[in-house]
């Protein structure tokens, strides 16, 4: 399994946690999404590489910024 940390910039409440891990979890090859509002992250599980562009796009297409720091 890889894991793959993103900071979330720009989440307020549970609804930002809900959506981000929504449109997190429909990019291709991801298997699931945590999304944890404290800590302002997301943590991706796939069973393989995934394009990390993708991800990165579709939280940023929901008026949030992403960047992976692991």
């Amino acid at each position: 399994m890889n894991r793959t940390v993103l900071k979330i910039e720009g989440m307020t409440c549970d609804h930002c946690v809900h959506t981000i891990e929504k449109v997190l979890s429909a990019v291709p090859g991801v298997e699931k999404a945590e999304v944890n509002l404290k800590q302002k992250s997301a943590v991706i599980i796939s069973d393989r590489p995934i394009d990390m562009s993708n991800a990165i796009f579709a939280v940023e297409q929901e008026g949030y910024k992403a960047i992976v720091i692991s």
